[in-house]
């Protein structure tokens, strides 16, 4: 798998085009309380060189982040549903499905990786990952209270991931906001990405 060097023929209306990064990470964001870190891996991922980032949230993730503490593009359902107005104006899931080397999802709440499972796709983050190609690398990283995690269809949902080709990043166990044990963005979520970064290039 090689970097893509892409898109010709869209309409200027996505900015997708204007892309400069060697390596682009799409990274996606969900309603979790965990959504607080994305300022930080966002700015880390920036660090690295050559690496473009690109954020897609759901709705829900908006409360647990400020948007202008983000240095990058952020993508929501809203700018799905603004971008085309007819037939020849690009589809933004699968713009950002092609434009995108690696996507990551960090955190993935509960509610999202049911809807993933069980091939839903109702908003732009799940319409991406519904698109998305097999052949370039999906890292998800769960994250969710305790008593939610350990009910049984959490370790189905994980597996039907797994079975899609997807990979797990390990969540971590931290106290959350409502005092209960909860599983948390793993702090190493940097280090895999950079580690999928360089096995790409050297592949």
């Amino acid at each position: 798998l090689q970097p893509t060097n892409y898109i010709t023929g869209v309409s200027p209306k996505c900015d997708l085009l204007n892309g400069s990064g060697t390596f682009r990470v799409l990274v996606g964001v969900t309603g979790s309380v965990a959504a607080l870190k994305l300022p930080l891996l966002v700015s880390q991922l920036l660090e690295l060189p050559g690496v473009e980032v690109r954020v897609v949230s759901t709705e829900h993730a908006h409360h647990f982040y400020n948007p202008a503490e983000i240095s990058v593009k952020v993508y929501t359902d809203k700018d799905e549903w603004e971008l085309w107005t007819q037939r020849s104006d690009p589809v933004l899931h699968i713009e950002l499905r092609r434009w995108a080397d690696l996507f990551v999802i960090a955190p993935l709440d509960a509610n999202t990786l049911g809807k993933i499972a069980s091939g839903i796709c109702d908003n732009l983050l799940t319409c991406v990952v519904r698109a998305w190609e097999s052949s370039r690398p999906l890292l998800f990283c769960p994250a969710m209270n305790t008593a939610m995690w350990n009910h049984p269809i959490t370790a189905r949902q994980i597996a039907s991931l797994k079975d899609f080709g997807y990979v797990e990043i390990p969540c971590i166990a931290k106290k959350l906001v409502c005092g209960d044990e909860g599983l948390f963005v793993c702090v190493c979520v940097l280090g895999i990405v950079l580690g999928y970064i360089i096995l790409i290039f050297i592949a």
